[in-house]
């Protein structure tokens, strides 16, 4: 039987074997929560890269450019890292380059995998239905923050978990603890979060409509892929 399997942060992906596997990248808040959001509403290919210098590089070839660090817009930059941001006609068909403090750089990190997708609570069920008829190993990979883990993408992965639970065996304990967790919370998301720190960041700069938009499940029916240096969608 095909396995699923959770790395909780990135620092720990070098203790894994990803060559034949799926990697499910999640950064609930807020990175690939605004990659699904901008797919759908029809941006065209996002470079996800790892630090501001990469980012202004690509800016100066064109690219609408996205950097965020420490939750925040990096100055000199034409998009920020709310999925609000992008529900701008602007986007649509353009090229995007993204850097953030946590999940391009989990995207980066995870480029020997057979495929690398972008996954979020929005686009749960698009991401459950391809992975169903993949017949490789996933490994769903949690952005978490500089390197901790975090809660929330924990809980995506346990999401994920359960959707694939009669596909995949869940291959190690940090499959299970997610698993766990989301079945505790999955009820009432906002409350089961409401003191984890990610959560306490954001509200402290004023973003909560972007956390209550960020929990909703299966909004979009878009899989983004990571095809060479960009991310690009895949209709499922």
């Amino acid at each position: 039987m095909k396995q699923i399997d959770v790395c909780l942060t990135p620092d720990l992906l070098h203790l894994h074997n990803i060559e034949n596997t799926i990697v499910v990248v999640a950064d609930v808040f807020r990175a690939t929560s605004c990659m699904v959001t901008a797919f759908a509403y029809g941006v065209n290919s996002i470079i996800p890269v790892a630090t501001i210098e990469e980012c202004q590089l690509w800016q100066e070839r064109g690219y609408l450019a996205a950097a965020e660090r420490n939750a925040q817009k990096v100055d000199g930059f034409e998009l920020d890292n709310s999925p609000f941001t992008y529900m701008d006609e602007r986007i649509r068909g353009a090229n995007v380059a993204m850097t953030t403090t946590n999940g391009t750089l989990a995207i980066t990190k995870s480029r020997s995998a057979v495929k690398v997708l972008v996954g979020s609570f929005l686009n749960l069920e698009a991401i459950a239905r391809f992975l169903k008829n993949e017949r490789y190993d996933v490994m769903v990979l949690c952005a978490g923050w500089k390197g901790r883990v975090n809660l929330e993408d924990t809980l995506f992965a346990g999401a994920l978990v359960e959707r694939l639970k009669d596909s995949y065996a869940m291959a190690e304990d940090s499959a299970i603890m997610a698993w766990r967790l989301y079945s505790q919370g999955k009820d009432n998301l906002p409350s089961y979060l409401s003191n984890s720190s990610h959560i306490g960041r954001l509200q402290r700069l004023g973003i909560q409509k972007d956390i209550t938009y960020c929990l909703q499940h299966d909004l979009y029916d878009v899989v983004p892929v990571l095809r060479g240096n960009a991310l690009v969608s895949m209709q499922v």
